[in-house]
């Protein structure tokens, strides 16, 4: 079923409306703002945006994907609902609703989508809110894995001397800078730098965030930021930030122009933590 990867506050409103019993809305803001007020009926899994992959290896692989399996199955959720996944707004919460639809999708949900422009466009469209928590029952979580989704460490390291394979990254200046070793603070991680020969591409440029309300960009915008920096429709890309999650967000921007790519979901923090792994540590003044 080719499902929406992104709609809009209406759509979704009319989705509820048609289809209540299969619709399930996954709030990804941190549990404080979810119990102040929330879309109705959502409930919150923060882990989606929470949770670090320790090594993107077999046996790494298969700890998120039992994690996930508890949480899913505690809150009733079995994987063949439609789930709609929500943040504040796109452009600061690190990509977390992103970051979960990639989570979804890649332990074998089939229909995900993003509330394009978040919690912010849901409110300002005068759309109904609550505090309530809904009731669950527990369910069944079976993960049937799209592996072909994810980079793996070995994959990286393999393509690190291959042209073919643009090694995109899309994390904050003063990470691509080398002065930071994540978004928390600057020695996070025990190495600052870049995976070498890798490209760089603030995912903020990708969305219009300065809009009241910020969305992903025209498509034409999106072709023409992707074409200098070399990407093009036929361009094998991997993206990389800090968890997987910005990059995630460039994901869904690029999927929106016909861009096919895949997520180093270990990304920097799990690179960095391996001294074996070769990285660009000069500290680039711009």
């Amino acid at each position: 079923m080719n499902t929406k990867a992104l709609i809009s506050p209406q759509e979704l409103t009319s989705l509820l409306a048609e289809n209540l019993s299969r619709a399930v809305i996954i709030d990804t803001r941190s549990p404080e703002d979810y119990a102040i007020s929330h879309i109705p009926q959502s409930i919150n899994i923060r882990d989606f945006f929470t949770y670090l992959l320790e090594s993107s290896y077999p046996a790494g692989l298969k700890e998120l994907q039992e994690y996930f399996a508890v949480i899913m199955s505690k809150l009733g959720i079995s994987g063949a609902e439609r789930l709609i996944v929500y943040e504040d707004t796109l452009n600061r919460g690190y990509g977390q609703s992103c970051r979960a639809a990639f989570l979804l999708k890649y332990l074998g949900c089939a229909e995900v989508s993003i509330l394009q422009g978040g919690y912010r466009a849901w409110l300002t469209e005068g759309l109904p809110t609550t505090d309530e928590v809904p009731l669950c029952e527990s369910s069944i979580f079976r993960f049937h894995p799209n592996t072909d989704m994810m980079v793996t460490t070995p994959e990286m390291l393999q393509a690190i001397d291959n042209p073919a394979i643009i090694k995109l990254d899309v994390r904050d200046r003063s990470e691509w800078l080398g002065l930071s070793s994540s978004p928390y603070n600057p020695d996070f991680c025990p190495r600052k730098g870049r995976i070498p020969n890798a490209v760089w591409l603030e995912w903020h440029h990708l969305m219009n965030s300065k809009s009241e309300i910020p969305t992903f960009r025209s498509p034409d915008e999106i072709r023409e930021i992707c074409q200098s920096v070399g990407i093009t429709s036929e361009s094998i890309v991997y993206i990389y930030c800090f968890k997987g999650s910005r990059a995630a967000n460039t994901l869904i921007a690029l999927e929106q122009v016909g861009i096919s790519a895949r997520n180093y979901f270990g990304s920097w923090n799990e690179w960095s933590r391996d001294f074996s792994l070769p990285i660009d540590s000069r500290v680039i003044s711009m």
